[in-house]
């Protein structure tokens, strides 16, 4: 049974940069440590003949017919382009 004191809450909170009250230290440290109690009791769960899953629900995603709705407008996005050469944006040198 895992147990966490306000010493342990106070090092969280100054390494999570949290503010935390004095007075609310010990409430921390037993909610904290009823957290890691439940999950030592989920971990002696046997969950060898669990297969894993991606989502716990049985559904297929729907999925929309891939239509192009917008045509290629390269040259008019381009007619607006300070330099452009053989299709691509001309930019200046920033890196030597």
């Amino acid at each position: 049974m895992p147990i966490i004191d306000t010493s342990e809450v106070n090092r969280i909170a100054f390494l999570a940069r949290l503010a935390i009250d004095a007075g609310d230290a010990a409430h921390y440290a037993r909610e904290l440590s009823s957290i890691l109690d439940l999950v030592e009791v989920m971990n002696r769960v046997d969950t060898s003949d669990v297969a894993p899953m991606a989502n716990p629900l049985e559904s297929t995603q729907r999925l929309r017919a891939d239509v192009v709705v917008e045509g290629d407008q390269r040259e008019a996005f381009q007619k607006t382009a300070p330099a452009t050469d053989s299709g691509l944006y001309l930019v200046p040198q920033v890196l030597d």
